[in-house]
């Protein structure tokens, strides 16, 4: 059976990647829609080397179409308005903005970590955050064969991830233009600083991984804690992880288990000087590891180095490879 499927911010960074995506992956399609804001209406994409217009994002255009699949990259509040009208004409939403994550009657899925909730939704699925697929993906097995008691998540992220303007910002800055979208420059600087402060101190940012990882994992009493870092990297987030398991465990076994962990590829040869990087991992799906290596200050402490494309895996891949779980199931 083919679908039809609509891309909801069609013309945005992660819309764009969606269409590469369902390309790339042979999605069964038969009807694929393009909806943007009015102001990108009427542009022409190309879809396997066809044009394809982008239409007004309204309900008169979402009523008569039939959709199996919408996926969104829209922002949070067209998601809030949006997604329930394409659920009132059938259609499926994965959503890849905040709006929904932690809605409890919404699942929050990783499809190597907790494909098993697909199954609950009431027609919205929501995509997590760039910076909690990479991770989650890795923690999984650990977290399967040992038990987790706490977390560090120190996270090195990609303009990318700030979406076109974000990238915008490096590229200018390089040529020693002031930033647009970030507060200070980018360009040979970290900034602390992702989404909004909240009142605890924390971003927005750092909340998100917090909470997120303990609804995909099912478990609210996990210790988290999490600071998340802008970096002058075009493509492709990193995580410095640090885990504490319930188990003692073996350096060999945890490389065998990620050696066969979905999703992954292990990437750990210091003698060679193999470790994951971020020009590694720019146009791939798959979630990097390595720098794997025991923590002596903690009891069974672990530490690992998380590298993926936050615009692929992070984003488009993973809303795509939801839907390729529906359809399999």
């Amino acid at each position: 059976m083919n679908y039809n499927v609509a891309v909801v911010g069609a013309t945005g960074m992660v819309g764009r990647k969606f269409i590469e995506v369902l390309e790339e992956r042979n999605f069964p399609i038969d009807k694929i829609y393009f909806f943007a804001s009015g102001r990108s209406a009427g542009t022409v994409l190309k879809f396997k080397g066809q044009d394809v217009v982008v239409e007004e994002l309204k309900e008169e255009n979402i009523k008569t179409k039939k959709i199996h699949f919408a996926l969104f990259s829209a922002g949070g509040d067209i998601s809030k308005a949006f997604a329930p009208v394409f659920v009132k004409y059938g259609a499926t939403v994965i959503d890849n903005s905040s709006a929904w994550r932690m809605d409890p009657e919404v699942p929050l899925v990783v499809p190597e970590v907790n494909p098993e909730d697909i199954k609950w939704n009431k027609g919205i699925i929501a995509n997590p955050n760039c910076s909690t697929i990479q991770a989650v993906v890795a923690l999984k097995p650990l977290y399967e064969k040992y038990g987790i008691k706490r977390i560090i998540y120190s996270t090195y992220q990609a303009v990318s991830g700030a979406g076109l303007k974000g990238f915008e910002d490096l590229e200018a800055g390089y040529k020693g233009e002031a930033p647009k979208k970030f507060n200070y420059p980018i360009a040979g600087n970290l900034l602390p600083h992702i989404d909004v402060f909240m009142e605890n101190g924390y971003t927005k940012e750092e909340m998100k991984m917090i909470e997120e990882t303990k609804k995909i994992l099912h478990d609210d009493k996990l210790k988290i804690t999490a600071t998340t870092v802008r970096v002058p990297v075009f493509y492709g987030h990193s995580e410095s992880i640090n885990v504490e398991l319930n188990k003692e465990f073996e350096l060999k076994d945890i490389f065998e288990l990620f050696s066969h962990a979905p999703g992954v590829i292990l990437k750990d040869d210091v003698e060679k000087l193999i470790y994951p990087m971020p020009i590694d991992a720019a146009g791939h799906d798959e979630v990097f590891v390595g720098r794997i290596r025991r923590d002596f200050s903690a009891d069974n402490g672990l530490n690992l180095w998380v590298v993926a494309d936050n615009i692929r895996k992070g984003a488009a891949s993973n809303a795509v490879q939801i839907a390729e779980c529906m359809i399999e199931k």
